[in-house]
């Protein structure tokens, strides 16, 4: 695997931000600019990122592509076009979104996400995306999600067969998947159900951990690697088995001491198990 992290940390350019990472030990990154910044200042960018061996991993997008209102749902859309083109020049992993939610919270949980009308909505909207963008070396992906497409395994193979596109892959994130305690219990066996089914389509990775509450009623919570109950070591190797490359992006906290504290321990970890790339 080559390991990174979400955030960019603070710096001040290009240069920095790029030596802050190798000093790190990461090997790969999440682009911090987007496709309105100046061309100048993505080359820049791009250019630090190849001279130090840091692979671009994701290119986000991260807005609602199915927004109820029109104007707002083309604007997102023409968003997701313009980062997927932003990945393709960069030659990134890939480009990642959620599908998007029927509701007023762009990433929210609505009973109308799952229905059949916003399903069939869900794989024009990602063709469309993809058409447009026309991308020759990126994928577009979409990131696992608890309540709206793909919920599952499954639910991200109909997804694949039905908007029929080569550059559609899969971004994974484990954890937003563990929705059961079987799931976080036995999720040893839920790895190898994600990685036998979707592994050769999978293009990047975040890597973050699940607590099981011990209060009543059920509760799940998001927590940084190492706080939860899942088998890190075997969902790095189960993705090495598809690419010994593979990104893994620690995500989600708040701040630029969090990421370098959770980076070393995921780094420590790795290293004793010989996972680390």
């Amino acid at each position: 695997m080559r390991l990174g992290i979400a955030s960019p940390l603070a710096h001040n350019s290009a240069a920095e931000w790029a030596k802050n990472m190798v000093k790190l030990g990461c090997k790969v990154v999440v682009f911090p600019l987007n496709h309105t910044n100046a061309s100048d200042l993505i080359d820049d960018y791009r250019d630090e990122a190849m001279k130090h061996d840091l692979r671009i991993a994701e290119v986000g997008a991260w807005v609602n592509p199915l927004a109820s209102d029109e104007a707002e749902r083309q604007k997102n859309i023409d968003y997701c076009v313009g980062q997927l083109k932003l990945a393709d020049y960069l030659k990134a992993g890939c480009c990642v979104n959620i599908c998007g939610s029927a509701g007023a919270v762009w990433d929210g949980a609505y009973k109308n996400n799952f229905s059949e009308e916003f399903l069939q909505k869900t794989v024009k909207s990602i063709q469309e995306i993809i058409d447009k963008a026309n991308p020759q070396y990126t994928y577009y992906c979409i990131e696992p999600m608890p309540w709206m497409m793909p919920a599952n395994p499954d639910q991200y193979l109909w997804l694949i067969k039905e908007v029929n596109r080569k550059h559609f892959a899969v971004h994974m994130d484990l954890a937003n998947w563990i929705t059961s305690p079987e799931k976080s219990l036995m999720n040893e066996q839920f790895i190898d159900e994600v990685f036998d089914k979707l592994g050769g389509y999978i293009k990047s990775c975040h890597l973050k951990d699940v607590q099981l509450a011990s209060e009543f009623t059920l509760q799940l919570k998001e927590v940084a690697c190492g706080k939860g109950s899942l088998n890190l070591e075997y969902y790095v190797e189960r993705a090495n088995q598809i690419n010994s490359e593979m990104p893994m992006i620690i995500e989600h906290l708040n701040t630029d001491e969090e990421y370098i504290a959770s980076l070393e321990y995921v780094q420590a970890r790795m290293e004793k198990a010989g996972l680390l790339g």
